[in-house]
């Protein structure tokens, strides 16, 4: 969603975690049920790598409301962690 307030949070730790690969991103802009539906997106924002939410949750359905990420120390905000981030991104093989 465009207007997500925690996109810029994602971004920002996405930035860090992918410091200094040459890594393709696509920002897809999901305006509606039927899009996140195909997009497969678990709330905003959605990170998926190779067509794939590596944060979802069992019995997570396709969702427009704002995500929440719980982490390991039980705390939550609108995003992964840098640590979280980089551990799905060194088990798709880019360490």
């Amino acid at each position: 969603m465009p207007d997500c307030p925690s996109l810029s949070l994602l971004r920002e730790r996405l930035s860090e975690a992918l410091e200094r690969r040459h890594v393709v991103l696509e920002w897809i802009e999901v305006p509606d049920a039927e899009s996140a539906a195909r997009q497969k997106m678990s709330g905003s924002p959605t990170l998926l790598l190779d067509g794939v939410d590596p944060f979802a949750h069992d019995g997570t359905g396709p969702s427009l409301s704002c995500r929440l990420y719980r982490h390991a120390d039980g705390t939550t905000d609108g995003a992964p962690t840098l640590a979280e981030l980089r551990r799905v991104l060194a088990g798709a093989g880019m360490p």
